[in-house]
């Protein structure tokens, strides 16, 4: 089994076991979470075909199957269903059994607001880096979503994030080459602002946001078509 695939496979294996749990019941949510995830997992897969064939980043295939589909290994592919059903089960569970908590709706709204704000300039200042445009634009526009239909949402996920940013985060982590040897994945770092947090780039804080944020919008709109009900 590869680095990647470990990975992989041990990010799913307890929101999967746990999926039956009675109070949070994550069953009922896949036929909604699966298109979600793939229609998501298109978008960003499409971008991740190009990145690889400008040089953007990079797999190392020490640490994959050897796999590979349009230039990327497989892990990769599967990395955008479990990593999104892995990360939605957390919000669940942190809807399912703190359903009170929240942020103020006026809060949301200055906080998102201040936060496109800067994504914009960010933006505009670094139209030559495609891996910082490509994320923080992405992220403006899960944003903008978010707060213009389903502002309850964003108030409890800018709270579920925080927790799903540690899995997240370790991941990525090892990927960038915490505690390997190289890395799994190499960035190529004009393409990006060159800010790590360890050894992850800060834009994959953003990327991890609005690839999650996402699911959680498109399952919602699965949710109104097959009647599931809604978090």
């Amino acid at each position: 089994m590869s680095l990647y695939t470990g990975l992989l496979f041990f990010s799913i294996l307890f929101p999967f076991i746990l999926s039956f749990d009675k109070r949070v019941s994550f069953y009922r949510i896949w036929s909604s979470l699966l298109p979600s995830s793939v229609l998501v997992g298109a978008l960003y897969i499409a971008f991740d075909v190009l990145f690889v064939k400008k040089g953007i980043w990079e797999f190392n295939p020490e640490y994959h199957s050897g796999i590979i589909i349009l230039g990327l290994p497989l892990e990769e592919w599967l990395f955008f269903i479990l990593i999104p059903y892995s990360c939605v089960f957390i919000h669940y569970v942190f809807v399912s059994y703190w359903p009170r908590l929240m942020l103020s709706r006026k809060f949301v709204i200055i906080f998102s607001a201040v936060l496109i704000l800067i994504l914009l300039i960010v933006v505009f200042a670094n139209t030559d880096k495609a891996y910082t445009f490509f994320n923080f634009s992405l992220l403006i526009i899960a944003l903008l979503w978010a707060l213009l239909a389903r502002l309850d949402l964003l108030a409890r996920y800018y709270i579920s994030f925080l927790v799903i940013l540690i899995p997240f985060f370790l991941v990525n982590s090892i990927l960038t080459g915490t505690f390997i040897d190289g890395e799994a994945v190499w960035y190529n770092n004009s393409e990006n602002l060159g800010i790590r947090l360890g050894t992850v780039p800060i834009e994959d804080v953003g990327y991890a946001f609005s690839l999650i944020l996402l699911n959680l919008l498109l399952i919602e709109e699965f949710q109104k078509l097959f009647g599931c009900r809604k978090k």
